[in-house]
């Protein structure tokens, strides 16, 4: 029972742990490790995560990204973090450029999103409870949010106007010609664009002829703004 307490004092340093990480504490074969994972769980809480994945934490948030490698927390999840929205969240998005099938932990849902290695940017290391997560930069939340439409056309806009003084402009433009993504850059440099930021001549070499929805959700009907060559849908 000593040897336990001494490899779960030391397990405690961890966010997520497999059975390789206990072989190493207990310098013991790999069917030992398992023998002393079934024990150990029965004297302790560990939680499951998945096939050779545990964690002495139940906060799912805590443990979204470091599920897979590489990965960041992003869309309405990182934006509820925030706090930029209000929304509930009961789905923990988690960007990464492999394929994962989604988990549920603890009630929550934690889904993870393929993107291409181009676009896999924008993402910083935290301190969250005492742990290091990776996690989208407020601007790159919005953008991510919008590109994989995992929010609504209207929560974004309000998110955003209402977020002006919070976010970086100039750092969304930069993500926007990163990202080089046509209906993107207009729908995001026309809302800019209405806030007073000057991002046409900032933006315009990334405009397609091609007239694009500004509400992707809605029908094609309504106005054309030639500048941006939006379908003014909304």
């Amino acid at each position: 029972m000593i040897k336990s307490i001494n490899v779960y004092e030391k397990l405690r340093e961890y966010a997520v742990f497999d059975n390789n990480i206990l072989n190493y504490f207990l310098n013991k074969s790999r069917n030992y490790a398992n023998l002393f994972n079934y024990r150990i769980k029965k004297n302790f809480k560990i939680f499951k995560i998945e096939k050779n994945k545990y964690t002495l934490y139940n906060d799912p948030f805590l443990i979204a990204s470091r599920i897979i490698w590489p990965s960041y927390i992003s869309c309405s999840s990182a934006l509820s973090f925030y706090k930029m929205t209000d929304q509930v969240q009961h789905r923990i998005q988690v960007i990464t450029v492999k394929n994962k099938s989604n988990i549920k932990f603890f009630n929550n849902a934690i889904e993870f999103i393929k993107i291409k290695n181009k676009n896999f940017f924008g993402f910083e290391k935290i301190k969250y409870n005492n742990f290091e997560i990776f996690i989208a930069d407020k601007e790159k939340s919005l953008l991510d949010s919008a590109l994989l439409k995992k929010m609504s056309f209207p929560e974004l806009r309000e998110i955003l106007n209402e977020n002006i003084k919070k976010l970086n402009a100039g750092k969304i433009i930069k993500y926007l010609k990163k990202l080089d993504n046509s209906s993107l850059t207009k729908r995001f440099g026309f809302l800019l664009e209405k806030l007073g930021y000057n991002t046409y001549p900032k933006l315009k070499d990334k405009i397609d002829l091609t007239y694009t929805l500004l509400d992707y959700s809605k029908i094609n009907k309504g106005k054309k703004n030639k500048k941006w060559r939006l379908m003014m849908n909304d």
